[in-house]
């Protein structure tokens, strides 16, 4: 290995590796058609920047000019100076038309709803000042900004107002109200709200904003206890479509959890409101075809996996029937559409109103592919041999807006049209961007076979998935190996592009990125596999895909490996080096579980606390002896008197997920012990650990960290 690195040196490597602009979205702003028969659209792409001067993450639109005709794309014209800031705007909506763009925007604590056309401003709400509501929601969970037909009004969702006692002295609202301050406005009364990245946000209410009278409006008709989220206006305008999460007999974290209760609601204008999916199961994203005929959403499960493989629901808005447009995939074979794991874009409808164009995890990759309303076929229309992963962007009309990635090239924007139904396989694609800088990494991605000792016997034949990052390699040397382990436990590691991977590799170390059985992207029996089986199957997993690569690939050091991992990946990482002592030089966790025992009472998904080991939850769950056991069977904590790796803990002070106590009784275990330790506390963040100047410490203590370690082998 090469000689140690310099702090400031290691600091500049990750600054270089995550400053790479990332396009967020795309909309067209307008389209004409010139004399010739070319028609001339107006791109607009949102994109996000670190900027490690200032700590702070950047966000510009910048515009373009595709030029094409009936048969693709002629020329895309290069970017029109100069890019946008748009670090104010919180939520932006362009018109149907074309026409405006709305912007909700925020400034000296008030939000505002900005309504733009032709480069000036039309029209400004002080949405603080008409004091109806609370802020506007921004989160994916509860989002929406949806323009009407006649774009005259604008709806939105925002936090319900509290209810404050005439008792206080304060005048009632009565546009909205609340269970907040239930007795006599008291304000030491507990109020709950939705977990981690959702504090203070408790119930959400339906907001109209009146474009022509210049008012808000809060919607009535709304079940109590339900919070209303990503809505969207029925056909016509007749009211309105949303999700809502049930808050009764108390609300559980909502980030990251595709397992919550809800329903699929039409509010029509008279007040009236109906449920149209079925009862006691997790719905999300509805989208209405442009026709208005069909409405299609995601379902699954409640509680069980906190994140799972869904089914596209289908309702015809006509016959008011819902039928199954895509089955939950329990078994893929290798290679094929592996199911729906993420949300559906904003805007997947053709203009044919036959088919959905989405984005989706498939083993190693995350790829695009078109669902045929009519077939029911699914088709794969990326191409994995230049870039790992495809995220759309846009649907528009048959235009489709994709970033394109690998664990090598940072982003790439390509735009391609969309062929009629049926000839969708080998369509093309243009690329409009390319990076400045090009990278000397290799990837590639490995599918593993568990141990015959380790198959699951209700769910054998699953393989585990792995990528290989690592510099191209001219010489003999041998490269240490960073053993990289994804949370969740159903998440997933995709062939795109990673900072910190790309980072490390950049510094001299090979990293070995696994999706172990119970990630998202290998099928519904891949997941329900590791409910009851944590602390073992993943364990061994991670530990078999490590000797697979070792064998694989010889420039790897089998006497230089190191383990790192956040939330999930983190409680694997400190499982591996009290497992294998022996085998690990050094681990690094974020906001690892530790005791998952003690966790059960502190996280705000304890429902997942109780699956993971196996045990069925209901709302009045209460701990048995047998329960915690289990639990404790499973934890980290278990093993830490055989740790002798060096262990270097990062925590966030404001986790709500996995309690930042968790990480101390591992400190004090491992110090009590006189093991080596090392604890870093970040006193504004929580559990992602997601703030700039944080991810940037967290990699420089994390490289340091490793080298001191190897240095002794």
């Amino acid at each position: 290995m090469e000689p140690m690195v310099g702090r400031d040196a290691i600091a500049a490597v990750f600054r270089n590796n995550s400053g790479f602009p990332i396009p967020v979205s795309s909309a067209v702003n307008h389209e004409t058609d010139t004399y010739d028969g070319t028609r001339c659209i107006c791109l607009s792409t949102v994109w996000s920047q670190v900027d490690h001067t200032r700590a702070a993450r950047l966000s510009f639109t910048q515009s373009r000019t595709i030029l094409c005709d009936r048969k693709g794309v002629l020329q895309c014209l290069p970017p029109s100076p100069p890019c946008i800031h748009n670090n104010r705007e919180c939520l932006s909506s362009n018109s149907p038309s074309g026409t405006y763009k709305a912007i909700v925007s925020e400034t000296s604590r008030h939000q505002y709803l900005e309504v733009w056309t032709n480069g000036s401003l039309e029209m400004s709400l002080d949405l603080t000042a008409y004091n109806v509501h609370g802020s506007v929601y921004e989160d994916p969970a509860f989002v929406c900004l949806a323009w009407s037909a006649c774009e005259r009004r604008l709806l939105f969702i925002a936090e319900k107002l509290p209810v404050k006692s005439e008792l206080s002295g304060l005048s009632c609202s009565s546009s909205a109200s609340s269970n907040r301050y239930p007795e006599g406005g008291d304000r030491s009364v507990y109020v709950e709200d939705w977990g981690e990245g959702f504090t203070g946000q408790s119930s959400s209410v339906l907001c109209v904003a009146d474009l022509k009278k210049g008012g808000v409006t809060v919607l009535s008709g709304v079940p109590l206890h339900v919070s209303p989220a990503q809505a969207l206006w029925a056909p016509n305008d007749d009211g309105v479509i949303f999700i809502g999460w049930l808050e009764e007999p108390f609300r559980l974290g909502l980030k990251f959890c595709s397992n919550r209760r809800s329903g699929l609601f039409h509010l029509d204008s008279q007040g009236n409101c109906e449920l149209l999916s079925a009862e006691g199961v997790s719905v999300s994203c509805p989208r209405l075809s442009p026709d208005g005929h069909w409405l299609v959403y995601l379902q699954g499960r409640v509680f069980g996996p906190h994140n799972q493989c869904h089914s596209l629901q289908q309702y015809d808005w006509e016959t008011k029937k819902t039928s199954l447009l895509q089955d939950v995939v329990k078994r893929p074979k290798l290679g094929e559409f592996a199911g729906i794991y993420e949300s559906l874009p904003a805007h997947c409808w053709s203009s044919d109103n036959q088919r959905i164009i989405f984005s989706s995890a498939r083993g190693n990759f995350k790829d695009l592919f078109v669902l045929d309303r009519r077939s029911k076929r699914v088709t794969l229309i990326s191409d994995n041999s230049e870039f790992g992963c495809w995220k759309l962007l846009l649907v528009h009309n048959e235009l489709l807006v994709v970033s394109c990635s690998a664990p090598n090239r940072p982003p790439h924007m390509k735009l391609g049209f969309l062929p009629p139904a049926g000839g969708e396989f080998g369509m093309s694609w243009v690329t409009l961007n390319h990076p400045l800088l090009t990278f000397d990494l290799e990837w590639k991605s490995l599918e593993v076979n568990p141990a015959p000792q380790e198959e699951n016997p209700q769910f054998s034949g699953l393989y585990i998935g792995a990528l290989l990052v690592k510099q191209v390699t001219r010489d003999s040397r041998r490269l240490p190996l960073v053993v990289f382990i994804h949370g969740g436990p159903h998440a997933h590691f995709c062939a795109e592009w990673n900072p910190s991977v790309a980072a490390l590799a950049s510094l001299g170390y090979a990293v070995l990125m696994v999706n172990y059985r119970g990630s998202t992207g290998y099928g519904q029996d891949g997941i329900l596999s590791l409910i009851g089986n944590i602390g073992y199957q993943d364990v061994k997993d991670v530990q078999r895909a490590v000797l697979y690569a070792l064998q694989e690939d010889p420039t790897l050091d089998p006497e230089r490996i190191v383990a790192m991992g956040g939330s999930h990946g983190g409680f694997l990482a400190c499982h591996l080096v009290g497992q294998y002592p022996d085998f690990y030089k050094a681990c690094a966790a974020r906001n690892p579980v530790i005791n998952a025992a003690t966790l059960v009472g502190t996280s705000d998904i304890v429902d997942w606390r109780y699956s993971s080991v196996g045990l069925d939850y209901s709302f009045d769950q209460l701990p048995t002896p047998e329960a915690l056991s289990l639990m404790l069977e499973r934890s980290p904590i278990k093993h830490a008197a055989q740790i002798r790796a060096p262990v270097l803990l990062m925590l966030g002070a404001k986790d709500r997920r996995v309690s930042p106590h968790q990480g101390l009784e591992l400190y004090r275990a491992l110090k009590s012990r006189g093991s080596p330790i090392r604890l870093l506390w970040y006193v504004e963040d929580g559990h992602s650990l997601g703030r700039v100047e944080t991810q940037a410490d967290c990699f420089t203590n994390i490289v340091v960290w490793f080298q001191q370690a190897l240095l002794k082998h």
